[in-house]
């Protein structure tokens, strides 16, 4: 989100040249392409089992899949429109904004939440059926969306309350704190980010990985693969939460990298936007057997139909040859 932002700063300030700026935007959106490639194949892997969803866990994880996909749309959008229109209408960068903030926050509560469900699974074997069930999962993403949608409507309803009519109908470049200008909002983001992010899913994480720990010492195999994969939503959290520290990486890059600020501030955006939400699919995707198996019946389908759609092709083909 405000990787985003400063993005669009450096493009004002330290213009790329036309070659280099093509060479972003297109392993921008190639990426882009990509890691919602996958996860497509993913969602349509749990959605052709039952399996998966009236499970808690692949609940979670697909919710979180999702949240990913419109994140990374989203960020695309924005890096490609901070190339290339510069300005658009404050209403519709509201909009951009409003939906950036949500995705954006979500993916920690998500983390945090997946975090939860594997340690009452290694510590609490014998409950996790009663206290993780599909109901209370669709509460629980209902609730992570309702504490994001608090964050980002405030500084809607705060812009509203303090700003002309006139100026929704202006051109800005599209950064949240253009479009939320007033102060404070920026002191309340603050506390929510510290509050939040930084105090109440840290805790649980690392709570939730230190248990696992002592518990996987004397456990199965399974208890230390959830070890891992708590250790991988730690890294994944950290990664995402770096955006929220974009204004002082910024400053730092700028005084380290002075000649290549732009070059070094676009590697930084693809560590903290990207990389992040091509971690989800390794961690269940991957690592996991039970989606594994079912996400290879799936590929081997789709590579055995092409296979037979090219045969017919090609008797066809033969046919009207011969004819």
């Amino acid at each position: 989100m405000n990787v985003s932002s400063a993005n669009v700063t450096v493009v004002l300030q330290y213009r790329d040249s036309f070659t280099k700026a093509v060479t972003k935007n297109v392993i921008v959106v190639v990426l882009g392409i990509s890691i919602n490639y996958i996860n497509a194949g993913l969602i349509h892997t749990f959605s052709k089992h039952q399996i998966f969803y009236m499970n808690p866990r692949y609940i979670l994880f697909i919710h979180l899949v999702v949240n990913d996909m419109i994140q990374v749309t989203l960020t695309v959008m924005l890096f490609v429109i901070s190339y290339t229109i510069y300005k658009i209408n404050v209403s519709v960068c509201c909009i951009f904004m409003l939906l950036v903030v949500f995705t954006t926050e979500n993916t920690p509560l998500n983390l945090a939440c997946m975090a939860v469900e594997c340690y009452i699974a290694i510590c609490i074997p014998l409950r996790h059926v009663q206290i993780c069930t599909v109901k209370r999962t669709l509460m629980l993403i209902g609730l992570i969306w309702t504490t994001t949608m608090f964050s980002g409507l405030s500084d809607l309803f705060i812009t509203l309350a303090t700003q002309p009519l006139d100026f929704f109908y202006s051109r800005v470049f599209c950064l949240r704190n253009n479009v939320f200008p007033h102060p404070i909002i920026t002191k309340n983001r603050h506390i929510y980010t510290y509050l939040v992010f930084l105090v109440i899913v840290w805790i649980t994480i690392f709570y939730t990985y230190f248990k696992i720990l002592f518990t996987a010492k004397t456990a199965s195999k399974n208890a230390k693969k959830a070890r891992n994969t708590v250790f991988l939503h730690g890294f994944q959290l950290l990664l995402c939460m770096a955006s929220y520290a974009t204004p002082k990486f910024k400053d730092v890059l700028q005084q380290w990298f002075p000649e290549n600020f732009t070059d070094s501030l676009f590697a930084f955006y693809i560590a903290v936007q990207m990389l992040p939400r091509s971690i989800s699919p390794f961690i269940y995707g991957l690592r996991d057997n039970t989606f594994r198996k079912y996400l290879k019946r799936h590929l081997l389908c789709k590579v055995s139909t092409n296979a037979t759609t090219n045969q017919g092709d090609t008797g066809k083909t033969f046919v009207n040859h011969r004819i």
